[in-house]
């Protein structure tokens, strides 16, 4: 694994995406608290935490990518169940509101694009994530976040459809009921995707990248 992962895991052309990691998603507040706790108590919201962090640190870019809908509805999708149970429920992913910022312990930086979207149910397709990935020379794009029963596989499914590697580590994403989420890893992404552990995520992008920067810098850190 840790072999394969380094082929596919060259810094500069490798984006780490969170998908919907938002206060009203994930935070104490949730419209889904069953989600919520899944992605907290399984400790994926701290591992994308973790894995944000070293991309900071290593100069990977980071995508945010937020799900919102104007307080009007205008634009939002009612074309299945899912879309018209989320208008019912008592928190919204308003635009502007907290709902929709990312979530804590998640750190956003200037450097960070944050992409929201307003229908659908991928953060790739109809979005700006993909036209981001090409003008940034992408090739492998680690996705993270919630949930692994709707957006999850939908960006898997568009980043494989639109040439690019994808790397999930699965302890960085979440889904409910809590055996759900092995069992879509096990049997759909890792047809499509490869499967990792976070660990494994930032073993291979933090040493080569110390590596790098000091071949660059003369040996000096």
């Amino acid at each position: 694994m840790s072999r394969q992962l380094s082929q596919v895991l060259d810094p500069p052309t490798t984006v780490l995406l969170t998908v919907e990691c938002q206060q009203g998603v994930v935070g104490p507040d949730s419209a889904l608290p069953e989600l919520a706790r899944q992605a907290r108590s399984s400790g994926a919201l701290v591992n994308v935490a973790r894995l944000v962090a070293a991309a900071h640190e290593g100069g990977v870019q980071v995508i945010h990518a937020v799900a919102e809908r104007r307080p009007d509805g205008r634009g939002a999708n009612h074309n299945a169940r899912l879309f018209h149970a989320a208008e019912r429920l008592p928190v919204q992913q308003l635009s502007g509101s907290t709902a929709v910022r990312v979530a804590a312990p998640i750190e956003v930086r200037e450097e960070d694009f944050v992409v929201r979207r307003l229908h659908g149910l991928s953060p790739i397709e109809g979005t700006e994530v993909d036209s981001l990935l090409r003008n940034l020379g992408c090739r492998t794009l680690v996705v993270t976040g919630v949930s692994a029963n709707v957006a999850i596989p939908n960006a898997v499914f568009d980043a494989v459809n639109r040439g690019y590697t994808a790397v999930v580590p699965a302890d960085a994403i979440a889904g409910v009921p809590y055996d759900y989420t092995p069992a879509m890893v096990r049997n759909t992404l890792a047809l499509v995707a490869t499967v990792a552990t976070t660990d494994e995520v930032l073993a291979c992008l933090g040493p080569r990248r110390r590596a790098s920067r000091a071949g660059e810098d003369g040996g000096v850190t």
